[in-house]
């Protein structure tokens, strides 16, 4: 036996390639490197393998919630491209930069494409709606507030009068009460009362005057010594005392508890109405029965009030019954005619107002008649006559 060298290990045996081996291998890597340049060679270069999978959904799916939730006012054409771009136009010009987020939510963006049919057709009838219903409310408006409005200012302005449980129908002064009542000038008692023939005190009056007048708040208070600085009618009684229809008693006095007089009602109207006294003053007061009862102080107010209409009497119109304490329906009657006379209130026909009357002129150019017959038979008589005219 011979020794021989350790055999070396046998190499695998290498087979060389055939030809049809290396034409398909060929061919394989030019179709992975014609893939990999048409890939490369795309616009989009985030592998959106999407696109490449369901080509026909991609562009409603990434345009659409693109334009619609997150920028509903693109920059590029803001009027009529966005809308007119959604079936068409390639995404890619629009939807660029926020590709990359898009591929992990694969399956909804098709239910998301949804809302953008609907909010598209809502953008058309936009302008028609501030023109036609709004014209249609306003021209409704204008027309239904021309017939309320009127009506309701004039019942405001008169309110309806108080019905009063112990002023009847046929009470002479109703009237009077009524008008002043719904102006609430005049007020009537807590059990519906309003009492016309009670009496009227001073300070009682110098409230009527305040609330039917209107007067201006007196800048300056008079000190009387019987009135209190708390006295309920106080401001009344300094307002007027200012207007000019009152007047107090010497030594500082107002005497508000006392009743006030007929004569002092008409008095203090026509001193606070500035009416002048006529130039025949008893020639006027005859008409009244009792003209020689008037106060020599108030003859020519009383003929001022007469002349002016103020003057109202009850029963009987030929009696002024100058000093008699004058009652709430008197006091009512009296304001009401004054406030006629200011032009502030509408004249009421009673036959309770005295008139100013001619009669007792005519009986006096009658007079001379009957001493002119003797004249013929008595000679003295006729001097007498003549000295006396």
């Amino acid at each position: 036996m011979t020794n021989r060298p350790p055999s070396e290990p046998e190499s695998s045996q290498r087979t060389a390639l055939g030809f049809d081996e290396f034409i398909a291998i060929l061919v394989a890597f030019t179709t992975i490197g014609a893939i990999l340049f048409w890939s490369l060679s795309r616009r989009d270069s985030s592998w959106n393998l999407n696109g490449l999978l369901s080509p026909s959904s991609t562009p409603s799916a990434s345009v659409q919630p693109n334009q619609v939730l997150p920028y509903p006012t693109p920059k590029v054409e803001p009027n009529a491209v966005p809308n007119k771009a959604l079936p068409s136009s390639p995404p890619e010009a629009v939807v660029e930069p926020q590709t990359p987020s898009l591929p992990t939510n694969s399956a909804t963006p098709s239910p998301a494409a949804l809302p953008s049919a609907q909010v598209i057709p809502t953008q058309s009838p936009q302008p028609q709606t501030p023109i036609s219903p709004s014209t249609g409310v306003e021209s409704s408006i204008t027309s239904l507030a021309l017939p309320l409005v009127t009506p309701a200012k004039q019942k405001s302005i008169i309110p309806p009068p108080i019905a009063f449980n112990d002023v009847p129908n046929n009470f002479w002064g109703r009237r009077f009460i009524d008008v002043l009542s719904s102006r609430s000038i005049l007020k009537g008692f807590p059990d519906y009362s309003f009492r016309p023939n009670q009496p009227v005190n001073r300070a009682e009056f110098a409230a009527i005057l305040q609330k039917a007048f209107d007067q201006e708040p007196s800048k300056t208070a008079i000190a009387f010594q019987d009135v209190p600085a708390k006295f309920w009618a106080s401001p009344a009684i300094d307002q007027a005392i200012n207007a000019g229809f009152l007047k107090g008693y010497p030594k500082k006095t107002f005497k508000p508890q006392q009743n006030i007089s007929r004569v002092q009602v008409l008095v203090a109207l026509v001193s606070g109405l500035n009416l002048k006294a006529p130039t025949s003053p008893n020639q006027i007061l005859s008409v009244y029965k009792d003209a020689k009862d008037i106060p020599n102080y108030a003859i020519g107010k009383i003929a001022a009030a007469t002349t002016n209409g103020l003057v109202v009497n009850y029963p009987n119109p030929q009696v002024l019954d100058p000093n008699k304490v004058a009652s709430r329906a008197e006091v009512a009657a009296m304001i009401h005619q004054a406030l006629v006379k200011r032009g502030k209130l509408e004249a009421i026909p009673s036959q309770n107002i005295v008139r100013r009357r001619n009669p007792p002129q005519t009986s006096r150019s009658v007079s001379p008649v009957p001493s002119l017959a003797p004249k013929p038979n008595l000679k003295g008589n006729l001097s007498a006559g003549s000295l006396s005219q």
